[in-house]
């Protein structure tokens, strides 16, 4: 399967990005939308992780998470991230690389606001990425936050929202035969994109 035998005529990697993103929903058993998340302390200690990515638009990447976890920390000290999406099943990959920004309490209200109610209340009970004693004492934590919305909505925790990565590098990758493989990087060049193939 080529990736592009010829540079591609459209310049927006988005459109590119989605027309992949299409046909890995169709192949992929599940989370197509999964993608590692590489971050970096502000000593440059780097750590990855895979995310969910629960919308991609011409404005970037939206990932959601707890502030004060590990990932959110460094995502707010250091500004910038990557992502890399990898569909076993295409053979293919693709690399986002750029700033980060927080979305609004609005955008995260909404979101939050649809997720399933037993992850609302983990969102609540989780003091994500600190210690934890015992599965036990999460538990009770669970059981804790959900005595106290009985009955009610559960609202989003402030520590709790959504981050946007804005590209300003995505690279398309396609596996070939005899490791000959396919690589496209598209590049911010002002209000537009330059693209450009490289040896794989």
């Amino acid at each position: 399967m080529a990736l592009l035998d010829t540079p591609p005529v459209d310049t927006d990697p988005f459109n590119l990005f989605l027309e992949w993103f299409e046909g890995a929903k169709g192949s992929e058993q599940s989370d197509p939308d999964a993608a590692c998340l590489a971050t970096a302390d502000r000593f440059g200690k780097p750590s990855a992780r895979m995310v969910l990515v629960r919308q991609v638009d011409s404005r970037g990447f939206v990932f959601y998470t707890n502030e004060h976890s590990r990932k959110g920390r460094e995502l707010i000290e250091g500004g910038y991230a990557a992502l890399c999406y990898h569909w076993k099943s295409l053979e293919r990959q693709v690399r986002i690389e750029g700033p980060v920004v927080q979305l609004d309490d609005l955008e995260s209200d909404l979101y939050h606001a649809a997720r399933p109610r037993a992850s609302r209340i983990s969102a609540w009970a989780s003091q994500q990425s600190q210690p934890l004693e015992s599965r036990e004492t999460f538990l009770e934590r669970v059981k804790q936050v959900e005595a106290h919305y009985e009955d009610k909505d559960v609202p989003r925790p402030p520590h709790w929202g959504g981050f946007r990565i804005v590209p300003d590098r995505i690279e398309f990758w396609q596996a070939g035969s005899a490791r000959m493989h396919d690589r496209f990087v598209f590049t911010r060049d002002g209000d537009g994109w330059k693209n450009q193939r490289l040896y794989p």
